[in-house]
């Protein structure tokens, strides 16, 4: 090759690597994985509680020490359908397939997640939801399977 000459060679590459979630979001895996148990973080300053936890109020910047059981359940606050797959690898699902915000009963605010056991049309903003677990967990959000209509 001649210098100042540019050759592309097309191809996908795949990093391996880990995420180190610290002590916070750690225990709230662990007890998602062992528990199938919902924990969201309280402030003590303005009371809200954080799904999923939060270590500072981004209200008051308070620490956030206190951790509060949840439901299972809750409200789907908004939602869309994902029409594209950019990539299985961070993706867990092939398209479509429906995604919403879901504030769990006890929480002051929504966290993202896949919605299943239902058919588009029948989505609702302001219908009950309920987490359905998967029986292998492995210790991070994807226990939750999904929320089906309560």
């Amino acid at each position: 090759m001649a210098e100042g000459d540019v050759h592309i060679v097309e191809g996908r590459l795949q990093v391996p690597y880990n995420n180190w979630y610290g002590g916070l979001i750690s225990g709230f895996f662990c007890d998602l994985r062992d528990h199938k148990r919902l924990r969201g973080t309280r402030c003590a300053s303005c009371n809200r509680v954080y799904m999923p936890p939060r270590s500072i109020c981004p209200s008051c910047f308070a620490r956030l020490q206190d951790w509060v059981d949840l439901s299972p359940t809750g409200t789907l606050l908004t939602y869309t359908i994902v029409n594209y797959t950019y990539s299985t690898y961070y993706q867990p699902m092939e398209a479509p397939y429906p995604l919403g915000i879901i504030r769990l009963d006890g929480a002051d605010t929504g966290m993202c997640h896949f919605l299943g056991e239902v058919v588009p049309e029948d989505i609702k903003i302001g219908m009950r939801v309920e987490a359905v677990f998967r029986e292998e967990r492995r210790g991070n959000i994807l226990d939750i399977a999904y929320f089906k209509p309560a």
